[in-house]
């Protein structure tokens, strides 16, 4: 069967391997988009705190740059799975990639924070549109075995991504301004539209689901308002003051609607009764939790590296590196040790070892040695990559063939919320705990240095620095090592939470009698249609 690429497509179609094996790498490139616009921010927080080379953006103002984006990334997935049954997914990938283009453009030439949030929050919306259109065209392009393959290869993208990322951004940052971290995307956008056009039909489901207006703003309306409280509380260092705990309550009541909505909806975009099975509704508690845990670790690490060890750019993006390698050997490490033994046996072991790899920033200091950072971080990529993917493969598993469409919307909401809840919480107890600690040392300072400097460790040293006080940037690095290491016991706690969740969802009885058929087996690895049909049959 044949069609033009110009019409939608809804039934299945078996199109040759050639054609197959050159779609794969452009669905690819779109995923690697993502990543790398989640990792090139990360190294760029320190500059764009910076009052001279970027755009003095306090601790709040780089919450909600990294916030926004993921917020509306959150919110939107399950809105645009839908659009994509309806108009067809290479129509919305198309739409989502010229989305991310021109919002990166924007980003790039942001005269303040704010609109630099604004154009992140943008940036959310066309990588909202991008991620499930990917995701559907790679299940309708590959049958069979082939697909499990596929997706393999494609998930190396994510991997790709995470090293490539901050490497990139920190090379830019030292030659460039900070505006070329958010150009990069323009040209591999363009190669991936190309792309698309040319090779990607236009699939598209026979059954058109609901596109849930009243879901999607609930969802986006509560997790704003519950993360404005939150980061708010970091800039007043108080909880009782009425613009932190409304904004939360509000928050908190908005997403309670938000769930009574979906479960009265005949096809809910996000369904909450699939986290009432013990496997699916714990394993995505604790997925959510690592990703709280992980974005929180992030965004404390690069203000360490860059700020209070004084690396440049692109010296924090390589010391990075450990994090994306382990994670990249620890997504086929642990589908193989699964195999071997049992989801329960590694999976909740490997996230209690991620959570104590970031309690161990609690141990690091302005002195302490280049090379057992790299042994952490390494670990904890390990850790970290040995417990998302294959709990991700049982969790999708575990649901019936015509739920995963549904299952794959919850997890990965969860998973995105978890990461803006970890950014607003993380950065707003770092601030709290920074505040608190330099006050004993600008009692002597004048009025203007020390309102600045209670900003943050950046803006404090940046102040040190311009009044020739060194004192100021010493009381700002311990400062901020102390929050530091507060912080990473709260994040460790969070994690480790997630650690007993998943215990409590794997434990014998639970529905893990699939768990091994539900991993991939990651050898061997072969591009579709190599054979992969054949030894089916």
């Amino acid at each position: 069967m044949t069609t033009s690429t110009t019409t939608s497509v809804t039934t299945p179609l078996t199109l040759p391997r050639s054609r197959q094996r050159m779609i794969l790498p452009v669905l690819m490139l779109c995923s690697l988009l993502i990543w790398l616009d989640n990792t090139v921010l990360s190294t760029a927080l320190e500059t764009l705190a910076d009052p001279v080379r970027g755009l003095d953006a306090g601790p709040a103002e780089l919450q909600w740059a990294t916030g926004a984006y993921t917020l509306a990334f959150a919110t939107l997935m399950f809105t645009a799975g839908a659009l994509g049954d309806r108009f067809g997914h290479r129509a919305v990938l198309t739409v989502g990639l010229v989305v991310f283009a021109g919002a990166s453009v924007w980003a790039a030439y942001a005269g303040d924070a704010g609109q630099l949030i604004a154009a992140r929050a943008a940036m959310g919306v066309g990588s909202a549109l991008i991620m499930p259109a990917t995701l559907a065209i790679l299940v309708w392009t590959f049958t069979g075995p082939a697909r499990s393959t596929a997706i393999a290869v494609f998930s190396t993208s994510a991997g790709a991504g995470m090293a490539v990322g901050p490497v990139l951004a920190g090379v830019l940052l030292d030659h460039f301004w900070w505006g070329s971290v958010f150009l990069v995307n323009v040209p591999v956008v363009a190669v991936a539209s190309a792309g698309t056009a040319v090779l990607v039909p236009n699939f598209r489901s026979p059954a058109r689901r609901p596109l849930d207006p009243a879901g999607m703003l609930l969802s986006i309306s509560g997790l704003a308002a519950l993360s404005y409280g939150l980061i708010r509380a970091g800039q007043v260092t108080a909880w009782s003051r009425t613009d932190v705990w409304a904004p939360i309550a509000v928050g908190l009541v908005l997403l309670a609607a938000f769930v009574l909505v979906e479960l009265r909806a005949e096809v809910p975009g996000f369904d909450p009764r699939l986290l009432a099975r013990r496997t699916f509704g714990g394993g995505n508690a604790a997925l959510g939790l690592l990703l709280f845990a992980v974005a929180a670790v992030t965004f404390c690490n690069a203000f360490y590296l860059q700020g209070a060890r004084g690396f440049s750019p692109t010296e924090a993006g390589l010391a990075g590196l450990p994090t994306a390698v382990g994670a990249i050997a620890g997504a086929p490490l642990g589908a193989r040790l699964v195999r071997r033994t049992s989801l329960p046996a590694v999976a909740p072991p490997s996230l209690a070892v991620a959570a104590l790899t970031m309690g161990a920033y609690g141990f690091l200091g302005l002195d302490t040695p280049l090379v057992r950072i790299e042994i952490l971080l390494l670990v904890q990529g390990l850790a970290i990559g040995m417990v998302i993917g294959p709990v991700t493969a049982v969790l999708i598993g575990s649901l019936p063939l015509e739920r995963a469409g549904a299952g794959s919307a919850v997890t990965n909401t969860v998973r995105q919320t978890g990461s803006v809840l970890g950014i607003a919480v993380g950065g707003t107890i770092m601030s709290i705990v920074y505040r608190r600690a330099i006050e004993p040392a600008l009692s002597d300072v004048p009025g203007p240095v020390r309102d600045r400097a209670r900003i943050s460790a950046e803006q404090a040293r940046h102040t040190a620095t311009t009044l020739h006080r060194p004192a100021l940037a010493h009381a700002a690095d311990d400062a901020f090592l102390h929050a530091m290491h507060v912080g990473a016991a709260w994040i460790m706690l969070a994690a480790l939470l997630g650690a007993a969740a998943l215990t409590f969802a794997l434990r014998p009885g639970a529905a893990t009698d699939s768990v091994a058929s539900a991993v991939p087996d990651p050898e061997p690895l072969r591009l579709p249609g190599d054979g992969a049909e054949a030894e089916a049959e």
